[in-house]
């Protein structure tokens, strides 16, 4: 027979709730007008996302809702000049914006009031446990809006699957950590992304180095040098860039984070808020142009691979490397992740899940006795090799 569930701790309906995710707070506050919940239609008991189905389902009675996609509707590429200078035109006249986000929640099954910090827009009640959103925090005239969604394709069974063979996997990790594992609760959270299209025109100057041989010394000594014969390089091309992806929150590693890539972009479907039922979901931290200078470094780091490239040679020396960037458009999507905080003697550790591949990445202890253990051994077979070589 189940148990009755636990009564609500006391609480003045009247008195706001902070809801805040794992990380860090500060926030924004929406009322209960904006706020979004998903009632069954069966029982009227909360919809959330299911992850199997790719539907909403109801919890209780087991009721599921297809969530319509307007097949006319697309996925374009947005103009970033545009959508920058909307912007600039809402800070210098905000009565022009339709919202002031300046209020609160409250929840529709207990009555609580809620208030939502930091760059969470989508929980839960923690006292009845009900899924709300804030509404128009992805689609606020203030904010750039969501295009898209990756909707959740990893369930957490198989997340926490993904998780024990990652653990596993680790090279000088102590042993007590392996075989203990980790343990502590999975968050689903849609993180906010910004992706990236432009035309790059690249021009670039530099030295073409070529290896040759030469010998010196004399007797034992004499020995083969390599040296270096220089030629001026030069040229122009063009690239297109698709879809450089851009983390638009602080609250994670950005490298943890950047490694659980690639993501499967060609799987995204036109915002909806029921994809978030049920999840939590950020908002983003980086404003858009920002975001683009940190796109702009993968992409210059491209463009130097190339200019190598076509230097040629041996080796090469890059004495210049000017580019113009044209045609920049951007996508604002929320992008899937399983989230965990563990601690392992006392120290707090974080790793994510890639909510739509399964690749997982983290944080971790490491076993300075393996490491030491393996530099030492390593040394003694280098010792080992100069003496037979010498020999």
């Amino acid at each position: 027979m189940s148990q009755p569930p636990p009564p609500l701790p006391p609480h003045d309906a009247d008195e706001p709730i902070f809801l805040e995710d794992s990380f860090d707070g500060g926030g924004e506050r929406i009322d209960d007008e904006r706020g979004r919940i998903f009632p069954c239609e069966g029982c009227g008991a909360d919809l959330v996302f299911n992850i199997k189905t790719q539907k909403l389902r109801c919890g209780h009675c087991g009721f599921q809702k297809e969530i319509g996609i307007d097949p006319d509707r697309e996925i374009e590429e947005q103009d970033i000049h545009a959508m920058l200078a909307h912007l600039r035109e809402l800070r210098e006249h905000p009565e022009q914006a339709d919202d002031d986000q300046e209020q609160e929640v409250r929840c529709e099954g207990c009555g609580a009031t809620l208030l939502f910090v930091d760059s969470v827009t989508s929980s839960e009640c923690p006292y009845c446990a009900s899924p709300i959103q804030l509404e128009n925090a992805h689609t606020s005239e203030k904010r750039v809006p969501v295009d898209a969604v990756l909707p959740f394709l990893i369930e957490e069974p198989v997340a926490r699957q993904q998780l024990k063979a990652w653990v596993k996997s680790l090279w000088f990790a102590p042993n007590e950590f392996v075989e203990k594992g980790v343990e502590g609760k999975f968050h689903g959270v849609y993180m906010p992304y910004f992706t990236y299209d432009s035309m790059t025109s690249t021009r670039y100057s530099g030295q073409r180095g070529e290896y040759y041989y030469v010998s010196v010394g004399t007797g034992k000594n004499r020995r083969q040098e390599r040296r270096t014969r220089w030629y001026p390089a030069s040229g122009s091309f063009q690239n297109f860039f698709d879809d450089v992806i851009i983390l638009a929150s602080h609250g994670l590693p950005r490298q943890l984070i950047r490694e659980l890539e690639p993501f499967p972009l060609h799987l995204i479907v036109p915002f909806k808020h029921a994809y978030l039922a049920g999840f939590t979901a950020r908002t983003y931290e980086i404003e858009l142009d920002d975001g683009f200078v940190l796109g702009k470094e993968r992409i210059d780091a491209a463009l130097y691979s190339e200019v190598c490239q076509r230097i040629g040679g041996d080796t090469q020396r890059v004495d210049a490397v000017e580019t113009q960037y044209d045609a920049i458009t951007y996508k604002h999507l929320l992008l899937p992740l399983w989230l965990l905080s563990y601690k392992y003697k006392d120290k707090l550790y974080q790793v994510a899940v890639n909510a739509a591949t399964g690749e997982v990445n983290g944080e971790r202890p490491y076993s300075w006795v393996k490491i030491m253990f393996a530099s030492l051994s390593a040394a003694v077979v280098a010792i080992g090799g100069t003496v037979l070589f010498n020999q």
